[in-house]
């Protein structure tokens, strides 16, 4: 099954900074719109920001002006850069399409923004 992979995250002092990396194990350059998303200890999976081909961006409210998601087509990638972190986007970050999920969901990264 096609499934990205994630990395980049780990443990950041709040006001810190990261940045995700997604790899697509195959094409994206005809995915419309790619997306982060999150799931925190007992809390279901949310959307954190979308990226369309584009060029248009959407983020959740509780991250505008923190995070940025941009794409590389040309090697299948998908970043969110996050910046100012604080302890409640600690979570696990996943990869995938909107709205629809093609992918199987990856294992994500864990993100843990404590001091």
């Amino acid at each position: 099954q096609v499934q990205p992979v994630e990395s980049g995250g780990g443990l950041v002092q709040p006001g810190g900074s990261l940045r995700l990396s997604c790899a697509a194990s195959g094409s994206i350059s005809r995915i419309n719109t790619m997306g982060w998303y999150r799931q925190a200890p007992g809390k279901q999976r949310e959307l954190v920001a979308r990226l369309t081909t584009g060029g248009f961006t959407d983020y959740r409210d509780s991250v505008k002006g923190r995070f940025a998601i941009y794409r590389d087509n040309a090697k299948n990638m998908v970043y969110l850069q996050m910046t100012n972190v604080k302890p409640e986007d600690t979570a696990v970050y996943y990869c995938n399409t909107y709205p629809i999920i093609k992918y199987s969901w990856g294992q994500g990264t864990q993100v843990t923004v404590s001091s």
